[in-house]
């Protein structure tokens, strides 16, 4: 092999083993304050309200199509939660600099990803989001109560 070709593949090489310890490091890395999703129950959905979760006039999203593997902290925080309970998802650390949100997934994320699918659902920096017949406050914060 001649030595211009090692080179390059040992580049590639070094670049691939950087790019995959960026995506498996960020996890890692507990720097910073906690981030939980919180899910406060805010009452009962009413079911001669037809529109709560579809149709132009919604005014919640709905909760019962969320996947844990998309939705980790929103679907936690809602198995958290009680009757008069709030619920809490597990702790995620923003980081330092920055740079771990463009690697991970994060609260920040599903909160955008939930008021995209129903931008009537937003309460100021909360979304509301109907499951199992509850509906429920979901927020990001730093403290858990």
């Amino acid at each position: 092999m001649r030595t211009v070709t090692r080179n390059l593949l040992l580049g590639i090489g070094v670049v691939l083993v950087l790019l995959l310890a960026l995506g498996a490091a960020p996890s890692l890395l507990r720097s910073g304050d906690p981030y939980y999703v919180s899910a406060t129950p805010v009452g009962e959905v009413d079911a001669n309200e037809t529109n709560v979760t579809s149709g132009p006039n919604a005014t919640a999203v709905g909760g019962d199509a969320l996947s844990e593997r998309t939705h980790p902290f929103t679907t936690t925080a809602i198995a958290d939660a009680g009757a008069n309970q709030t619920g809490y998802s597990e702790p995620y650390w923003r980081g330092p600099v920055g740079i771990k949100g463009a690697f991970t997934h994060s609260p920040f994320d599903e909160l955008a990803a939930l008021r995209q699918r129903n931008p009537r659902a937003a309460d100021g920096e909360s979304v509301r989001l109907a499951h199992n017949g509850t509906l429920y406050r979901i927020g990001v914060t730093q403290d858990r109560a």
